[in-house]
């Protein structure tokens, strides 16, 4: 009996935690962004004459990597130095970046074009970034790479456009010492037409072993695996769809039920008929949001980090977007324009665009 009792008393102090778990997610207020400081990367203090198309960046103990169209890797530490990789960094290879991510002390980017080329970089505190080493590559004529990201320090994803009738998507299990494609054979199949974009390496969400991919074209859809890209399954979303500039460009989950998708049409960067959805089912499911309201085409969403999901920031060339109720409403709080947004936490976030590196700080 007294064991009984005591499980009883455990099983009651768990609901109690639980319950009030939800509560202070319940509680959570959204904030009214009072001030937003944008502080623009001067590159000609540098000696730069230029800075390239930027469309991914990677955080990393606050540490904001930039991976660039021209086989540039920039660095911004915390203690306001700043690195960028050399000219013959990569040997004789000019890579075209787009997407970026890491895994314990190694530094993952992936050119976009064939050949498709996967380096391993080591940062170092004391060296910074070396010993770039291609891990990766692949010369089909159809190669193009759009994002890549890790579950975990050993698992990680690579994702691109199809070279057959399904995506291209790569796996690693070793931490990314070595990368192998899945078979067709394992995926779902996409329509002629259907593949994803390489706008600002976020067309792949990921929590925990979880993670979804977008799709757009001819038709938009949501690829998910939920045990690190072992299966996949695929669902319809109502974003809109049917030419080669249309459909869902970017994705992100608060958690492994809520999410939410973006895109629109880059042909008509105005157009806000069907290009917001959110989910709370983990993907299964996907209903409009902002629908014919502001904004129109983004390239980039993210949740806010330690806001219960209740606040994201979205961008792409027309401006900087903000919503703190779930992305039922936005406001254009910058017409600043930018590819790309990574947030360091809740006050702090690093955004790129062409030409272009900034830090926002919110109040």
């Amino acid at each position: 009996m007294k064991k009984i009792f005591l499980i009883l008393i455990a099983i009651q102090l768990l609901s109690c935690k639980t319950e009030l778990k939800k509560e202070v997610i319940q509680a959570y207020e959204a904030r009214e962004i009072k001030n937003i400081t944008l502080q623009k990367f001067d590159h000609t203090k540098f000696g730069l004459k230029n800075l390239n198309s930027i469309r991914a960046i990677e955080i990393v103990d606050k540490t904001a990597f930039f991976a660039g169209e021209q086989g540039k890797i920039y660095a911004f530490y915390p203690n306001g130095n700043f690195l960028i990789t050399p000219n013959d960094f990569f040997g004789k290879e000019t890579p075209k970046f787009r997407s970026i991510s890491h895994a314990k002390d190694k530094l993952y980017a992936m050119s976009i074009e064939s050949p498709s080329l996967l380096y391993q970089i080591t940062m170092n505190n004391k060296d910074g970034l070396t010993n770039p080493k291609l891990v990766y590559s692949e010369n089909h004529k159809k190669s193009f790479y759009d994002a890549m990201a890790f579950f975990d320090d050993h698992n990680g994803i690579a994702i691109g456009d199809p070279t057959e009738n399904c995506l291209s998507i790569l796996l690693t299990q070793n931490g990314g010492k070595t990368w192998n494609k899945i078979n067709c054979e394992k995926l779902p199949k996409l329509i002629e037409g259907e593949a994803a974009f390489a706008a600002s390496n976020t067309n792949i969400a990921i929590v925990g072993t979880h993670a979804w991919i977008v799709t757009g074209g001819i038709q938009s859809r949501v690829l998910h695996t939920t045990d690190l890209g072992k299966t996949w399954t695929i669902a319809n979303t109502p974003i809109i769809a049917g030419t080669e500039s249309t459909g869902a460009y970017t994705i992100d989950f608060f958690d492994k039920n809520n999410g939410i998708i973006c895109g629109g049409d880059y042909l008509n960067k105005q157009g806000n008929i069907s290009n917001k959805a959110t989910t709370i089912d983990g993907g299964k499911t996907w209903n409009l949001v902002a629908d014919g309201l502001f904004p129109g085409y983004i390239s980039c969403v993210q949740y806010v980090p330690n806001t219960q999901g209740k606040e994201l920031f979205a961008v792409s060339t027309e401006g900087i977007y903000f919503s703190n109720n779930k992305g039922n409403s936005w406001i254009r709080v910058n017409k600043e324009g930018y590819y790309t947004i990574n947030f360091i936490d809740e006050n702090n976030a690093w955004l790129a665009g062409n030409g272009k590196i900034a830090k926002m700080i919110l109040k």
